[in-house]
């Protein structure tokens, strides 16, 4: 295992973790268990979750491979682009922060993934993940990230299986942990629900400004470095 290929996983995990903790993530998985056929429609809404996350990192991936990204050592404009993502993603958390109280519950067309079917559910995890302009710019970040890093395509390729493990595992688990325990897990999960419900604003604000100053802190310190 290179340095480099350490280096770019240790930078993916806060970037999935943007993804993996926000409610707008978890809330819909939990949401898809409560529908009439639990088991398979969870499944079928992790796939697609999955599916989502793997498309869109992929495209920025070969995006930054296109202006070549993808060889021995990384292009200096990385650094500049691990900057402006941290920056963006502070100066959105700080909005959010200062917007929590507008948004005290979860977006009403939440109410009707309770109602899906299982085919419905793989297309609207996919379509989720790019119309969530926080997962489209976090999945656009790992890609150019990757892409950026000096790594050969099978490492880079790897990196991309690891930030969507990451991204991906809070609606893993639940689903998952549905498809064996049942129902018991029926109450704990609506309660986790109802609490993100009534926080998710204050969540996201504080993930992201987090997230932010440790991307922006890459891009710093590869300059200086």
């Amino acid at each position: 295992m290179t340095d480099e290929w350490v280096s770019v996983l240790t930078e993916l995990v806060p970037l999935a973790l943007v993804i993996a903790l926000s409610p707008l993530s978890i809330i819909p998985a939990v949401l898809v268990l409560h529908t009439p056929r639990p088991r398979p429609t969870g499944v079928a809404f992790l796939a697609g979750w999955l599916i989502g996350l793997t498309a869109l990192t992929a495209i920025f991936l070969q995006v930054s491979s296109l202006a070549g990204g993808l060889r021995d050592k990384p292009p200096g404009w990385a650094s500049y682009v691990r900057i402006v993502a941290g920056v963006a993603l502070i100066a959105w958390g700080l909005y959010r922060w200062l917007t929590r109280k507008r948004s005290s519950h979860a977006p009403k067309w939440m109410s009707s993934m309770s109602k899906l079917t299982s085919t419905r559910a793989v297309a609207t995890a996919a379509a989720l993940t790019v119309l969530n302009p926080k997962v489209l710019f976090i999945c656009a970040a790992a890609g150019l990230a990757i892409g950026t890093a000096g790594l050969r395509a099978p490492g880079a390729w790897s990196a991309v299986v690891w930030f969507v493990v990451v991204a991906g595992s809070t609606v893993a688990i639940p689903t998952l942990a549905y498809a064996v325990a049942g129902e018991r897990l029926h109450e704990p999960l609506t309660r986790l629900k109802d609490w993100m419900e009534l926080q998710h604003a204050a969540l996201v604000a504080g993930i992201l400004i987090v997230i932010g100053i440790l991307v922006a802190y890459k891009g710093i310190h590869g300059l200086l470095g």
